[in-house]
């Protein structure tokens, strides 16, 4: 069962932001939609894709999934059902990803889940996108009982990791580095004016982070203008429309964008005018969204800086050293719901033999209660009520003991064998 879980991944680590930002925010919709053509065996190996989710955010996009296959399941489908969904050739998604099986994908989900995978040791928001991955594929009905204890377990992980130790002290994020970056570049930011574009999770610790740096001028803007209104009452922030961008960049000396919009949003005409308007005046753009949204054509624009996620990776706050401290007790953490998590999948190994006992013992009950009704002639519904409630309550006696013992062997290195006697015995 773990053997055929496997991971494959394309991430901050793998490949540059250029090649992650075209894949697209619903990529998730789109693989779910396309996932039953690959549920059956493919001509590369026979390998069928049983169960998937789809973890998508804006440094990572990882396929856990769980194979079946005569032989050892192979990786193949995997790529061509990517390349379905995003049009790129399955041998160069290959090259780009990182491929794990068994307990190391596993392991590697858990370390995702708790932060420590991130492109900011510990940063906050994974654990919910690894949540929000698990509902998504619910909802096309793509996670079967594997990847379900799989992903709760590396959530209860993730959980753990910020409740047991302190990887979440002074929590950092691409935001907050942003800031950190941002400021780097043209001293403090107090008297600056900054820009955020988008308040998704991101765009609000950026304007947050800016806040506890006592900024006094900060603008914002987002697609949705009633969100705009509730954080600029909450923060005391300027608001722009997504119409009036080139004003804001003219306004600005730090932009800090933060969306998930498909296209650029600020274009290098639009920084050029910016430019001509302030020519003394240097701009920091600092892109964290993936896909960009500032064109990448702007760091060539004179007085003009540009940062992309990628140039977020190496950047640290003064957070980091004292959650760097606590990697070795998240790892314990991570150990212990390994443990647990091979114990739950282990004990998915018996369940077809325990619901086939019950369908079994359930078919004989109903067969036997029929046989007695039949014999009593005209029985009362109150006492054909009783006769079910009785049979069924035999049954279930009878069964909860070799259900238990079944659950409980799978943890004994002669667990098959035991398994199979009670196939056998219970004439499957």
């Amino acid at each position: 069962m773990i053997n055929r879980i496997v991971c494959v991944g394309i991430t901050h680590r793998t490949a540059p932001v250029e090649y992650r930002e075209k894949f697209g925010s619903d990529l998730p919709e789109r693989c779910g939609r396309l996932l039953p053509d690959f549920q059956k065996p493919s001509a590369s190996g026979g390998t069928a894709v049983a169960e998937l989710v789809v973890l998508s955010t804006c440094n990572r996009v990882e396929f856990f999934a769980t194979l079946n296959g005569h032989d050892e399941p192979r990786t193949e489908p995997l790529f061509e059902l990517l390349s379905a969904a995003t049009g790129f050739k399955p041998e160069d998604l290959a090259s780009h990803a990182l491929t794990l099986r068994g307990h190391e994908a596993i392991r590697h989900l858990c370390r995702v889940a708790a932060g420590l995978d991130s492109l900011v040791l510990g940063e906050p928001q994974i654990l919910g996108q690894v949540s929000s991955a698990l509902e998504v594929a619910d909802q096309h009905h793509t996670a079967g009982p594997s990847l379900h204890r799989v992903f709760r377990r590396a959530i209860r992980a993730g959980r753990r990791a910020r409740s047991e130790t302190a990887i979440g002290l002074n929590p950092a994020s691409a935001s907050s580095v942003a800031v950190a970056l941002a400021q780097s570049v043209v001293g403090s930011l107090r008297d600056r004016r900054v820009m955020v574009i988008g308040l998704g999770d991101m765009g609000s610790i950026a304007v947050k982070a800016l806040r506890s740096r006592q900024v006094r001028e900060i603008a914002i803007a987002n697609r949705t203008h009633e969100r705009a209104d509730e954080v600029a009452v909450r923060w005391g922030c300027r608001t722009f429309s997504m119409d009036e961008l080139p004003a804001a960049v003219a306004w600005a000396d730090v932009v800090i964008s933060t969306t998930r919009c498909p296209h650029v949003i600020v274009d290098a005409a639009t920084v050029e005018q910016a430019m001509e308007a302030r020519p003394n005046r240097p701009l920091v753009f600092v892109d964290v969204a993936v896909p960009r949204d500032i064109d990448p054509a702007v760091k060539n624009i004179p007085g003009v800086f540009l940062f992309d996620a990628d140039d977020l990776g190496g950047r640290l706050d003064e957070g980091m050293a004292a959650r760097q401290q606590e990697v070795p007790k998240v790892e314990g953490i991570i150990e212990q719901e390994l443990g647990y998590m091979a114990k739950d999948l282990r004990e998915l190994e018996v369940e077809p033999i325990i619901e086939d006992m019950r369908r079994k013992a359930e078919m004989i009950r109903r067969r036997e209660i029929e046989n007695v009704l039949e014999l009593m002639g005209n029985a009362d519904p109150n006492t054909r009520e009783h006769l079910h409630l009785l049979s069924r309550s035999i049954v279930d006696n009878l069964l909860r003991e070799p259900t238990v013992r079944l659950k409980q062997i799978v943890q004994e290195d002669d667990w098959k064998e035991h398994a199979r006697v009670v196939h056998d015995l219970f004439g499957r």
